[in-house]
C-alpha cells in the first residue's frame, strides 16, 4: 500500500516540480527527467506525455538546438501563464503541505504521549 500512496504522490506533484524546474533555465525533456529522477525517483516515460501537456496547455514553449551528440533537442522555457500556474500551484502545495505537517505532528504527540 505504502508504495501505490508514493507513486501517486509523485505524480501528483511532476507538473509543480517541472515548473520548477523551468523557472530556473530552460532544459530539454531528458534532461528534466535525469534531474527528477535524482531528485524524487520519477522515471524519464512520465516526463513525455508532461511536456507535451504543458505545452498544449500553454505553459511552456519549445526551440530546437542543435547538438553536437546526435539530434536538435527540444528545449522548453515557461511562459507567463507557466510562470502563473507555477505561482498557484506553489501556494496550494504549501497549504497542503503545512496541513499534513500538522496532522503528523499531532500523531507524533499523541504517540510519544501515550
Amino acid at each position: 500500500m505504502a508504495e501505490t500512496i508514493d507513486i501517486q504522490l509523485k505524480k501528483g506533484v511532476l507538473g509543480l516540480c517541472v515548473l520548477a524546474l523551468l523557472a530556473r533555465n530552460e532544459s530539454y525533456s531528458y534532461e528534466i527527467a535525469s534531474t527528477l529522477s535524482d531528485a524524487i525517483g520519477m522515471g524519464e516515460g512520465t516526463i513525455y506525455p508532461l511536456m507535451r501537456r504543458m505545452q498544449s496547455d500553454g505553459w511552456v514553449e519549445t526551440r530546437l538546438v542543435e547538438s553536437s551528440s546526435g539530434p536538435s533537442r527540444k528545449y522548453y522555457r515557461l511562459t507567463q501563464a507557466g510562470h502563473d500556474a507555477l505561482a498557484a500551484q506553489a501556494t496550494e502545495w504549501r497549504g497542503f503541505a503545512r496541513a499534513v505537517d500538522a496532522l503528523l505532528d499531532a500523531a507524533s504527540s499523541e504517540t510519544q504521549e501515550g
